[in-house]
């Protein structure tokens, strides 16, 4: 064996240089980027659809209790503030519709990186409400700046459909 080898020259060194390559070598296959898209699309959609479920009771008919947060629990913590949400019922109808919508895009992958620039204005919205969740918002906006950089992946509508058309491939 060739790692043998520098082991009877005395190379110690670099010998475990070559194990860590083989072994970081090994890891990089098991993360396909395509695979890592994915899932990296699944993990910021699931905690916006939990959110959003809870918001309505049925088709286009937003929960009681999605509007009283919004009118009640809900604040902007800006300079000077907190501030109550303006239209509160309109914010609570425009949050649900967003925590359904971009999920469900993001985990097809269509539109995808449109899908996460809205989930990451959402991002920034919680953030401003809940300031002190910065920790999970900051993975969120991550998660959502990776999908815009580098796309949606191979398993997706959107390379489906780029496929389809021929147009050329996407920044990856």
């Amino acid at each position: 064996m060739v790692m043998d080898q520098y082991v009877a020259r005395g190379e110690p060194v670099r010998t475990a240089g070559l194990l860590a390559d083989k072994a970081s070598q090994f890891v990089q296959k098991m993360a396909v980027p395509s695979l890592v898209q994915l899932v990296m699309r699944v993990a910021l959609a699931v905690p916006f659809w939990k959110s959003g479920i809870l918001k309505w009771t049925g088709f286009l008919q937003l929960s009681d209790t999605a509007v009283t947060l919004f009118t009640d629990e809900f604040m902007l913590h800006l300079p000077g503030g907190p501030y109550h949400y303006p239209m509160p019922a309109v914010m609570a109808f425009l949050s649900g519709c967003g925590e359904i919508t971009f999920p469900v895009l993001l985990v097809l992958g269509f539109a995808t990186r449109f899908a996460a620039l809205g989930l990451l204005f959402m991002t920034l919205i919680v953030e401003l409400t809940v300031p002190d969740g910065w920790p999970i918002h900051i993975t969120w906006a991550a998660m959502a700046l990776g999908i815009m950089a580098w796309g949606p992946g191979r398993i997706s509508i959107d390379y489906l459909v780029r496929s389809f058309l021929r147009l050329p491939e996407s920044i990856r």
